[in-house]
């Protein structure tokens, strides 16, 4: 029986990862008051033999709570509330780092404290609609393009954040500069029109993200603190534009400068964004010394591939996960994964198509005496 070279131990920096499997990060909205519970300490617990498990976005500010029922990491609660779930992970003897993510315009005021504000680069409305337990869908709003103070307001925020992280007992964090959330809204000339130090140029669309990134990993260390970036990506509205593989040279580039644990680089084209070019993720491998996670649509045997060639050190698994909390075992024991998928409970409120998902079962071979 083949043994796959990414389900066998591997380092990340300091860190010692049972396996080259990730856990890929996945909103599903069970964190009531949006205080992290014992249904989410469950949930990553069953799924802790992942060598490397990435919490669903969890916003570093109220302005950041842009979903229904997302957790945040800015309150004594809420890393109360983290503790029990990074308890329960490690032990299962697992590693978990928490994925910051701040919405920035893709949100809704009903989502929302009555104080939050809803901010962006640059007030650009985002097409589209969200969901709010309220109201149900609901048009995004035009947001309040950030003051100077807003942007060093934020940045600490996320420095914030990423110290009640480690005093939860996070093994790092994840800054989430993907998906059209407030990193990226940075980063494209779509989103961010400003025409001051962070806008304009390629180097000034990317120095709100470098200097956040920067500022986590002189808090926290630069081997607690890693990266999510999604070239060519259209969720929450972000349209291809020209100087992609520019902007993405610069930015792994310099992240590579600051010494980060890892990159983590999404392909959307498994759920019908266009493609990653290949040039690309080869050009981040190039530029980046430290860990390269790929994700996106995978089979075990197209992460062996990529593995084997040297095109990335790590494979993030996502909605494999939710139906198969043993992926990993699965995997190891070449078992058919689970294929029943309660599509319609993602993003509900218990357990229903959460955590109650059943693990495979050996046969029970009886001898006879």
């Amino acid at each position: 029986m083949k043994q796959y070279k990414v389900c066998n131990p591997v380092k990340m920096g300091k860190m010692d990862l049972r396996n080259r499997i990730v856990m890929a990060p996945m909103t599903r909205c069970r964190a009531i008051g949006n205080i992290p519970n014992d249904l989410m300490a469950t949930y990553y617990q069953q799924r802790a033999t992942a060598g490397l498990i990435i919490t669903e976005g969890t916003s570093p500010s109220p302005n950041g709570l842009g979903y229904a029922r997302i957790p945040g990491m800015f309150t004594e609660e809420q890393m109360l509330g983290w503790k029990k779930v990074t308890t329960a992970v490690h032990k299962s003897g697992g590693k978990i780092v928490l994925q910051l993510m701040h919405t920035g315009r893709i949100s809704h005021p009903l989502n929302m404290d009555k104080d939050a504000r809803i901010i962006a680069p640059s007030a650009v409305k985002a097409a589209g609609q969200m969901w709010t337990d309220a109201q149900q869908l609901q048009d995004f709003p035009v947001p309040k393009a950030m003051t100077a103070e807003d942007i060093v307001s934020t940045r600490e925020e996320y420095v914030k954040a990423s110290q009640l992280a480690i005093e939860a007992g996070f093994d790092g964090v994840e800054l989430h500069a993907a998906n059209g959330y407030l990193l990226e809204q940075f980063l494209s000339p779509v989103s961010n029109v400003r025409t001051d130090q962070y806008g304009g140029n390629v180097e000034n669309r990317c120095r709100f993200v470098l200097e956040t990134v920067e500022a986590v990993a002189k808090a926290i260390g630069k081997e607690k603190t890693g990266i999510r970036l999604s070239p060519y990506g259209v969720a929450s509205d972000m349209p291809i534009y020209p100087e992609i593989s520019e902007t993405y040279d610069y930015l792994s580039t310099e992240l590579d400068t600051l010494g980060i644990a890892y990159i983590h680089l999404v392909d959307h084209s498994a759920m019908g964004a266009p493609a990653v070019p290949i040039e690309i993720k080869k050009l981040i491998r190039t530029n980046f010394s430290n860990t390269l996670i790929l994700c996106g649509g995978y089979d075990i045997d197209r992460a062996e591939e990529d593995v084997e060639s040297g095109l990335c050190d790590l494979i993030g698994f996502g909605r494999p996960f939710i139906n198969n909390p043993d992926l990993v075992e699965r995997l190891e024991r070449h078992q058919e994964l689970s294929q029943h998928l309660k599509t319609d409970l993602f993003y509900s409120a218990d357990e229903k198509g959460y955590t109650d998902y059943p693990t495979f079962k050996l046969p029970v071979v009886h001898q006879i005496t």
